[in-house]
């Protein structure tokens, strides 16, 4: 057994039902993989390219757990629902949902664009702002996972990251309200935040990558991976009383001075 999977195996994950959106690609594509090699039963969400979501069923293919890929924009009330539904009808329940859709359109704050913020805005809130209702009723019962991805920039001003900032900071607000109303139902509603991630060849800004590498006291960049293990750890049955927290994986990068 691989190291990853011997780990993964000690999550306690074996069998759940685990919906992630924007599952693909980055950090989404990550957290499904984790899932899966924990053994849970992985619906991979994606909005646009087959030949992505071809590939990564490819690259899970093995693992303890199972995956599939469905193609929907679940930043529409009507493709989310029809695609909860589809989970209703083929698991019957649904025990992990994890937001990871993002959406940015470079911008500075003065002179921003209007459609680019909505668009950045809708790609955090709209998921868990109108999905709320029917992943709760899918997780009737408990116990329910939810866990959505935040970032830094929702409380840093990034350079021409004004869309996205505001908008992960309204889902991190928007994580507290559903976490005080779906305590008492056995679901568990957190968020995971982190920095600029090493995407390998594909990490944009290599100059900036590589000086906020050496000022990160882990000594390197955090990787789609490391923010996949924080939002495993989340769904475990341990971590069923915590509830609206905004838990940050950088390596410490957003503790210095």
């Amino acid at each position: 057994m691989s190291a990853e999977l011997a780990e993964a195996a000690t999550l306690g994950l074996d069998g759940k039902v685990a919906l992630v959106t924007g599952a693909t690609r980055g950090v989404g594509f990550a957290v499904a993989r984790k899932l899966a090699a924990a053994g849970a039963q992985v619906i991979l969400d994606y909005a646009h390219s087959e030949a992505d979501a071809e590939r990564a069923l490819r690259d899970l293919s093995g693992l303890k757990g199972s995956a599939i890929a469905r193609r929907a924009d679940v930043t529409s009330p009507e493709q989310l629902h029809a695609l909860l539904a589809e989970v209703r009808e083929r698991y019957g329940r649904l025990d992990i949902f994890v937001h990871s859709v993002a959406s940015w359109h470079p911008m500075p704050a003065v002179g921003a664009r209007p459609d680019g913020v909505r668009a950045d805005l809708s790609a955090a809130l709209a998921p868990l702002l109108y999905g709320a209702s029917a992943i709760a009723d899918l997780m009737a019962g408990g116990p329910g996972r939810i866990v959505a991805v935040s970032s830094s920039g929702a409380h840093r001003a990034v350079p021409r990251y004004v869309g996205p900032g505001i908008a992960k900071a309204a889902l991190e607000s928007l994580v507290g309200y559903l976490a005080v109303e779906l305590a008492g139902r056995r679901i568990a509603v957190n968020a995971v935040a982190t920095a600029k991630l090493d995407k390998g060849p594909d990490t944009p800004d290599p100059a900036t990558a590589a000086a906020l590498a050496a000022r990160t006291p882990g000594g390197r960049l955090t990787t789609p991976a490391d923010v996949a293990d924080v939002v495993a750890l989340l769904c475990t049955a341990e971590a069923g009383w915590i509830q609206g927290q905004v838990i940050t994986a950088d390596g410490g990068l957003g503790l210095r001075a």
